[in-house]
């Protein structure tokens, strides 16, 4: 498995990308405020006060084995069991009213079907999530559901490089050729390992100083089409390199 720094040259990326893999939480969709928020009050209910940018700060990419892990860690107990069907009824009546769309996305996958550029999604979340959250948000339209991948079809999740091979793979793309969009230092470092070149989000809860390994930091998706290589010449040139600030 490649387990390298990719090449930081993106010369090959003045026409589209052979593969462009999406995470979804915090990518796709703004979940990860209504994650953060039902997250902090089952922990104080267990005893332990932790603000949600904590939880944000120590969670956000991680798998929820990792998770759970941690709060047991620190709790000195096992995690109730309960607790996955308590986080999901919270979670999905928040997202009744409140789950949306990371801002421009649509725009940029749309955009990209539109051209025909191979896609896919891949999460640490349990595929069941993922397809609900795209359903919920409009945005299942534009990925296919055998290109939906989740952190259990493989032996390691992210933070290992397993999944973005995985996803390569099916999709017949070799992981030069792939381009990763993250939100997370764990994806982040995923994307790196798979030999891919990695675009960090920086819009969202997690702050661009956390996304320096990526190959470029952005702050809005109406950059994405300019890194993909699919805008104009002038625009192109532009681009925000390294960390934004």
């Amino acid at each position: 498995m490649p387990d390298k720094p990719v090449d930081e040259d993106l010369s090959s990326f003045d026409a589209p990308p052979a593969l462009v893999i999406f995470d979804c939480d915090g990518v796709l969709v703004d979940s990860e405020p209504l994650a953060a928020r039902v997250n902090a009050e089952l922990l104080g209910e267990l005893g332990w006060h932790v603000s949600e940018e904590e939880l944000a700060r120590r969670f956000i990419g991680t798998s929820a084995s990792h998770f759970r892990a941690e709060v047991e860690a620190h709790i000195g107990r096992p995690v109730p069991e309960s607790w996955d069907a308590r986080f999901r009824d919270r979670f999905e009546e928040l997202a009744e009213t409140d789950l949306a769309s990371v801002k421009g996305v649509k725009e940029v996958v749309a955009g990209l079907a539109a051209l025909g550029v191979p896609r896919c999604v891949a999460s640490n979340s349990r595929r069941v999530r993922v397809l609900w959250m795209l359903r919920r948000t409009g945005l299942m339209e534009y990925f296919s559901e055998a290109h939906v991948f989740s952190g259990r079809d493989v032996a390691a999740p992210k933070p290992a490089p397993d999944l973005f091979l995985h996803a390569s793979a099916v999709l017949g793309v070799a992981p030069a050729g792939a381009v990763v969009v993250e939100d997370s230092r764990f994806g982040v470092e995923a994307a790196k390992r798979a030999g891919m070149v990695v675009f960090g989000y920086a819009g969202g809860l997690t702050p661009a100083s956390d996304l320096v390994e990526a190959t470029e930091v952005f702050e809005d998706m109406a950059q994405l089409p300019g890194l993909f290589g699919l805008d104009p010449p002038a625009q192109a040139q532009s681009r925000v390199r390294g960390t934004l600030g």
